[in-house]
């Protein structure tokens, strides 16, 4: 039994599709995405791209292909990177069989508007034939228009109708291999609509904030709108939307699960926000650091804490521990327990050392007891 019973997450339970080999839904771990923002049709740039987001531990990568450059485009795509791509669809269904066909994984699809039903059931077959899973992807700023003219705005009852509308359409095709966002900008809109859909349905539920904003407003509001829906168990794969580097995207993603101990990836540094009683400049030593430790996908705590009032609290519940102390000596923290002192002109290459050698120890670890493990785990 857990000590901390405060700490648990009771998760939604939801079918299990797949996204290539990565697992969405009944218990699998919650899969992190990104998006490219390079036109599909310049390749290189475009697997730089991915690759880049490989890097900061992707989960899934989508990719648009608006026209039929496009998805021959994705086809060399595919076969340039490890992670598996989407192949984001809108209207056009011959754009969604050229994307199976060119080896996507996963097509972003709502299949309510790709036209009649014979072209729905060719789109249903090449996904069959090519082991293609689907996202059906509701937005509140593309509702249908009968749902607008029935509803008066996008509400929470309009998404989730329009995500079952399109969900039955699959379903009398026999097909159930997807799962289902309902996005909006609006995290009171977009939460409600999700909890609602959560409520009725059991498929694998995409979360996001769509068009969140820049860096830091949109990385708040997704933290609010993903990390509400998370805490209450709801939501099997998340993207942050934002207006900037898609490896952000990532980082805030996995921060998000950090936050929630859903899911650990990376140095999780905890630190004091610094004051007079600081023993070195806390501020620039986290900068420092996270800028040091970024290739580290194995999970390690780091507290760097500036003084001793929480600094030894801190420092007991992570893995390396650097609290301040005076005349420019400080201590560092082991395991949880004071270990030896180290001076501040030498601790950023110390700490980022012990971190190392830590994540080390972790990998070694897990290659011992899990073979299949990863870092992001």
């Amino acid at each position: 039994m857990s000590l901390r019973p405060y700490r648990q997450i009771l998760r939604r339970k939801s079918r299990r599709v797949y996204v290539g080999r990565i697992a969405v839904g009944d218990g699998a771990p919650i899969s992190v995405q990104s998006m490219t923002n390079t036109l599909t049709t310049d390749i290189a740039g475009t697997v730089a791209q991915v690759k880049a987001l490989e890097a900061a531990g992707a989960d899934i990568v989508r990719i648009s292909c608006p026209d039929e450059e496009s998805t021959a485009a994705l086809a060399s795509i595919v076969k340039q990177v490890a992670v598996p791509i989407v192949a984001d669809i809108h209207f056009h269904y011959r754009r969604a069989i050229e994307a199976a066909e060119a080896g996507a994984a996963c097509l972003r699809i709502n299949p309510g508007n790709v036209g009649s039903a014979e072209r729905v059931r060719e789109v249903v077959k090449a996904a069959k034939d090519h082991g293609c899973s689907m996202r059906i992807g509701v937005n509140a700023g593309s509702l249908e228009k009968h749902l607008l003219e029935k509803y008066g705005e996008p509400n929470p009852e309009a998404l989730v109708e329009s995500a079952l509308e399109h969900a039955k359409i699959l379903e009398d095709n026999d097909f159930t291999n997807f799962k289902i966002s309902v996005k909006a900008s609006d995290v009171f809109l977009a939460v409600a609509a999700y909890q609602q859909l959560a409520d009725v349905c059991d498929y694998p539920l995409h979360l996001g904030i769509t068009e969140a904003g820049g860096l830091r407003a949109g990385t708040v509001k997704s933290s609010i709108g993903i990390g509400s829906l998370l805490w209450a168990g709801i939501g099997d794969t998340i993207r942050v939307s934002l207006s900037a580097d898609p490896v952000e995207e990532i980082k805030v993603g996995f921060d998000i699960l950090k936050s929630l101990d859903l899911r650990h990836r990376g140095v999780r540094v905890v630190a004091c926000p610094s004051c007079a009683r600081q023993g070195f400049d806390v501020v620039a030593t986290v900068a420092k650091l996270e800028e040091r430790l970024a290739h580290i996908a194995a999970p390690v705590s780091v507290s760097i804490m500036g003084c001793v009032v929480n600094g030894p609290g801190e420092a007991r519940e992570t893995d390396i521990g650097l609290t301040g102390g005076g005349s420019g000596t400080h201590k560092i923290y082991v395991g949880g327990k004071p270990d030896h002192n180290i001076k501040g002109d030498e601790m950023i290459e110390h700490i980022v050392a012990l971190v190392e050698k830590r994540a080390a120890e972790i990998e070694r670890h897990r290659a011992a007891t899990e073979p299949h493990a990863t870092a992001a785990a």
